[in-house]
């Protein structure tokens, strides 16, 4: 069962709670410390990127199209749809010679509020390459045309890109391929149900991937030097995943999942931790991870202190007035 990660206090009362799982896990698979149900099996969203970004990298895709280490971090991003994202993308597209309409992630609204109102202040309206997601389906669309397989079905699950993905996401959680639940992502590509330790042991591998064979060491360790390089381009402006990596500068690779999951290595650690809030929201996500960091001491009490907006936010009013504040509550349970 689920335990209780964050309250939402005001004016004194408890006014709500979110209750969660959290894993904790090394290297090699073992779980080290945990809260609720680290066997818990949910879909791990959008964390799930810089596993689907290995087969562009391991295919000689990333190569052929001499992807910069930003358009990899673009392939693993949940982006805000700012300037530097949409032009990254356009420019992507163009370079292999493919139209932005091939991108079949659908369009909605910038998650950055400043981009957005300057979209509507020229009149136009969202596109797919400002879908959080284009990045990620313009690396699929990259690594079918390097295998010369039809660029119209990508999402489709059995075509050869997304069989790629599942391997590799089988690979690194190591759960056989058949066990993994398939559902349907808000992007329309295939998302993966797993459990929670699973996916914290396959960010201890990104954190980590010295114990890995090649060619899959050096494809994981490409991308999670992306991703902490430019965390800007993972997320964006007030983001958490831009933040944490940004303040843990090297020490920290994080990747969000929508429904209330997150995921973070530790590199030099080889420690991975896989958040999952029970009722979706994210606002318990971020003081649950950056917590679970300060018990487990995973990080420096510096990196902490930079991300402290995120671990106790301030509930605030319409005029800024704070008027309450959300915390994390849980206390870590140590693995037998």
């Amino acid at each position: 069962m689920s335990d209780l990660l964050v309250e939402v206090r005001r004016g004194g009362i408890v006014e709500s709670r979110h209750f969660g799982d959290v894993a904790i896990v090394d290297v090699h698979g073992k779980i080290l410390w945990y809260v609720g149900d680290p066997f818990r099996v949910t879909f791990a969203r959008s964390s799930a990127k810089p596993w689907q970004a290995i087969p562009l990298v391991e295919s000689g895709a990333a190569d052929a199209f001499q992807m910069s280490d930003e358009e990899i971090a673009l392939a693993c991003a949940s982006h805000s749809g700012e300037v530097a994202h949409v032009e990254r993308v356009l420019a992507f597209l163009g370079r292999i010679g493919l139209s932005p309409d091939k991108l079949q992630c659908g369009a909605h609204a910038p998650y950055s509020a400043a981009a957005h109102e300057e979209l509507l202040r020229s009149g136009q309206s969202p596109t797919p390459v400002h879908n959080n997601c284009s990045g990620k389906h313009a690396a699929m669309l990259a690594m079918a045309k390097h295998m010369d397989a039809d660029l119209d079905d990508y999402l489709n699950p059995s075509h050869p890109v997304q069989q790629l993905i599942l391997q590799a996401v089988s690979d690194m959680c190591e759960v056989a391929a058949e066990d993994i639940v398939i559902g349907i992502d808000g992007c329309g590509v295939p998302v993966f149900g797993l459990p929670v330790a699973r996916m914290a042991h396959a960010f201890a591998k990104l954190a980590d991937p010295s114990h890995l064979p090649e060619p899959r060491q050096s494809a994981v360790r490409r991308i999670a030097r992306a991703m902490m390089s430019h965390p800007r381009l993972v997320a964006g402006t007030d983001r958490f995943c831009t933040s944490l990596m940004e303040a843990g500068n090297g020490a920290v690779v994080g990747k969000v999942g929508a429904e209330g999951i997150y995921c973070a290595g530790i590199p030099g650690t080889g420690i991975g931790l896989a958040v999952k809030v029970d009722d979706g929201n994210a606002r318990a996500a971020y003081p649950t991870v950056v917590e679970a960091m300060r018990q487990a001491q995973l990080v420096s009490p510096e990196v902490l202190e930079r991300l402290a907006s995120f671990h106790k936010p301030s509930l605030t009013n319409h005029k800024g007035t704070v008027v309450g504040e959300i915390v994390p509550v849980f206390s870590l349970k140590k693995a037998l």
